[in-house]
């Protein structure tokens, strides 16, 4: 059985969304201050996901802070062990890999077991 967040973030693969970026590039968790940010990430805002915040969102591909963002979400991170699935934003008529995708956002994944869904 699928978790309820990848159920509700497979509705928006291959979609243009339109997100909110809460700890843009450089800034720190604000839990955990051994997480700095290497990317952009952010929301899907009125987008609840199971955990009652809204969809957690990785920009990738845009190397410069920003606070919001309209892009094409190509992939999902899907952790194995929590119901707290991410999207993958990626500006228009960009692609990406399963490698870089890792390597982007290993910052804040080490600490958690995921897999990719991605559009090919």
């Amino acid at each position: 059985m699928q978790s309820k967040s990848l159920v509700t973030a497979k509705k928006f693969l291959g979609k243009r969304v339109r997100i909110k970026i809460d700890r843009p590039i450089g800034s720190v968790h604000p839990n955990f201050d051994r997480i700095k940010y290497t990317v952009n990430y952010g929301y899907l805002e009125g987008v609840k996901a199971p955990d009652g915040d809204d969809l957690d969102v990785y920009l990738l591909r845009v190397d410069k802070p920003v606070n919001e963002f309209e892009g094409i979400v190509t992939a999902i991170v899907h952790r194995i062990h929590d119901d707290d699935d991410k999207l993958v934003v990626v500006p228009d008529g960009q692609s990406i890999s399963d490698e870089e995708i890792d390597k982007a956002i290993e910052f804040q994944e080490k600490w958690s077991r995921s897999e990719h869904t991605i559009i090919r």
